[in-house]
């Protein structure tokens, strides 16, 4: 196993099999000496069998950890809501009782510090800024603007000159005024 490549956990699994299966078959009783210490075929393919159970331990339990944390959101998707509500509710409830909402293990809520008159100026500018470059306006001056086409000419659709009338008799429909145009 190289410590440069990454390789997946199957792939580290077949190759510790394929270890065990070639040390049984070419070294049935064999003896090898790895880092001033012996080790005979039996007991490198136990050493290599325990890594083998190591990794698949591991495999279990992230499976298993996956299902528990889908869990664990699916309960707090459904719970979470109720219990902010609630906590909501206790601080509404008994507001500064710093003692009774330690009972809860909730603290009340810290009072906005006052804002100094440099602030308060501040906003104001920003707020006016802010105004005049969206380009809002109050409903009274939006009643003023009007819009002013340039350039594009309206021409009358007229029935030409020599047109037979039509052999049906046209019926008229009573007609609702234009929204806008009463009174013009």
């Amino acid at each position: 196993m190289s410590s440069t490549t990454s390789k997946s956990k199957a792939a580290t699994l077949a190759q510790l099999q394929s270890l065990i299966g070639g040390l049984q078959k070419q070294f049935p009783n064999g003896q090898f000496t790895l880092g001033n210490t012996v080790f005979t075929t039996a007991t490198l393919v136990q050493a290599i069998q325990s890594l083998i159970d190591a990794i698949n331990a591991v495999n279990t339990v992230q499976a298993s950890a996956k299902v528990a944390v889908a869990a664990l959101r699916a309960t707090v998707a459904k719970v979470g809501p109720v219990v902010l509500a609630l906590k909501r509710n206790l601080l509404a409830m008994f507001g500064n009782a710093t003692d009774t909402l330690a009972l809860f293990g909730l603290e009340p809520r810290k009072a906005p510090a006052p804002r100094t008159g440099p602030e308060i100026a501040a906003a104001a500018a920003k707020a006016r800024a802010t105004r005049t470059a969206r380009g809002t306006t109050s409903k009274k001056k939006k009643l003023a603007v009007t819009g002013n086409v340039i350039g594009i000419t309206v021409t009358p659709i007229t029935e030409p000159a020599g047109a037979q009338p039509s052999a049906q008799p046209a019926t008229t429909a009573p007609t609702a005024p234009i929204p806008g145009t009463a009174g013009k």
